[in-house]
């Protein structure tokens, strides 16, 4: 294509900086979970059938913790089995939502429990408003529930409850007709359906206990906790807080232009968190921490993300390699369900990285090629490492959590025009 007065831009060198989080881990999973598995009663598990949530976020160390908690139950005499548990994803279909645990090593070989999926449903209760809550078929069958989830900041609201075990439960557990008839009250009211859902299936469903995980800002777990129904509304709302304090960040005010290396439904539900772009698909406020940025250029989507590349249009510019990875119909499924269509939407697509930079550097207002705040990340989970132009040098003068981390070096791109690896180059 002809863009009238080029595409040249003398992009400034990169310059790779170390921002410092806390970085407090779990060392040992498979002891961790079995003794917090010792709060569960033994006449609740043994001869029972047993459902366990499993959803589509990556998470660290899944495999282990999952085959540890069957093995676990299977010990105390019970069959468990495994529910992929995460509303319309995995194209809203059982063989996809298998695919996409299989994808993060969860099969019935590694983790000893056999997977049922299916996209059936069945009413199990309503909202004061009649709003029917609806249940996973395999899972109703069973005699006991473990609902097992991450707990995180979610990507489009601010709540009590956010990401965590209360919306595996309500949504995720829910399948795509649950997660759709509850999306359709609006992100907005979140706040107020989600907890009032979550009592109502907390009283008729058989849920045995939930197990909440928590990871730190360097995408390591730090935290497995094994919580009653009856604590899981109270104690959630603490873990939240805890998880809060612990994501990871980008430590600087203003960005001209931020370049992520990969986007992905592993990654983040919009595929980027908002939480560190400041850019929720929902529009709805409290995401004011992250920094101001003018333009933001997306490159690839995850391998995990099986073509979902939702949240690309929170992005101003990617490129024709991203575009021939999406399947459109798992974004527009995925956003349709969430019933908010911006992450859904196309950026400014160019023919390749090079072009996409240039693109988003010469649209930035108030900016020289000496001056621009340029920041370069893998992707929104990985960010103690980072690439910073030299202007930005400033901000880190009186900043003990950042610190520079080697020479700068120009960014670099091979003959197609896709940018280099951001490490040394060889």
């Amino acid at each position: 294509m002809n863009i009238e007065g080029g595409l040249d831009y003398p992009f400034p060198p990169l310059i790779p900086v170390e921002q410092d989080f806390k970085r407090e881990s779990l060392g040992d999973i498979a002891s961790t979970l079995s003794s917090e598995l010792e709060k569960l009663p033994a006449s609740s598990i043994s001869g029972k059938s047993i459902a366990i949530t499993v959803g589509s976020r990556g998470i660290d160390g899944l495999v282990e913790i999952v085959s540890t908690l069957v093995g676990q139950l299977k010990k105390r005499g019970a069959k468990p089995f495994i529910v992929p548990s995460m509303g319309s994803h995995g194209g809203a279909t059982a063989e996809g939502q298998i695919k996409v645990l299989s994808s993060y090593g969860i099969t019935q070989k590694s983790t000893g429990a056999c997977i049922r999926a299916s996209m059936e449903v069945v009413e199990v209760g309503q909202l004061n408003d009649g709003t029917p809550l609806y249940i996973d078929r395999f899972a109703s069958e069973a005699d006991g529930i473990i609902i097992a989830n991450k707990i995180k900041p979610h990507a489009d609201f601010k709540a009590n409850y956010e990401s965590g075990l209360v919306k595996m439960l309500c949504i995720g557990l829910g399948k795509h007709k649950g997660a759709v008839t509850l999306h359709q009250h609006g992100f907005d009211r979140f706040h107020e359906i989600l907890p009032n859902a979550a009592k109502v299936l907390l009283e008729k469903l058989p849920i045995l206990c939930g197990l909440a995980i928590l990871e730190n800002a360097f995408d390591k777990l730090m935290h497995l906790e094994v919580i009653s129904p009856q604590q899981i509304l109270l104690r959630e709302k603490e873990l939240l807080e805890v998880a809060k304090a612990s994501i990871g960040r980008l430590m600087f005010p203003r960005i001209d232009v931020l370049i992520i290396d990969e986007i992905g439904k592993n990654i983040s539900g919009e595929g980027m968190d908002p939480n560190v772009t400041g850019r929720p698909g929902s529009g709805l406020p409290g995401f004011s921490d992250a920094p101001k940025i003018q333009k933001i250029v997306v490159l690839d989507l995850t391998p995990e993300s099986h073509g979902n590349g939702v949240g690309i249009g929170l992005a101003d510019v990617s490129t024709r390699h991203f575009l021939k990875k999406i399947d459109l119909g798992a974004i527009y499924t995925n956003a349709i369900t969430a019933t908010i269509l911006n992450p859904a939407k196309l950026p400014l697509i160019m023919n390749n990285d090079k072009e996409a930079i240039a693109v988003a550097l010469k649209t930035c207002n108030r900016i020289t090629p000496d001056t621009v705040r340029i920041v370069r990340i893998k992707n929104t989970l990985e960010l103690h490492r980072i690439w910073i132009s030299p202007s930005m040098l400033e901000d880190m003068e009186n900043n003990e959590n950042l610190k520079v981390d080697g020479d700068e070096s120009p960014i670099e791109f091979d003959i197609s025009g896709r940018i280099l690896a951001a490490e040394k180059r060889q």
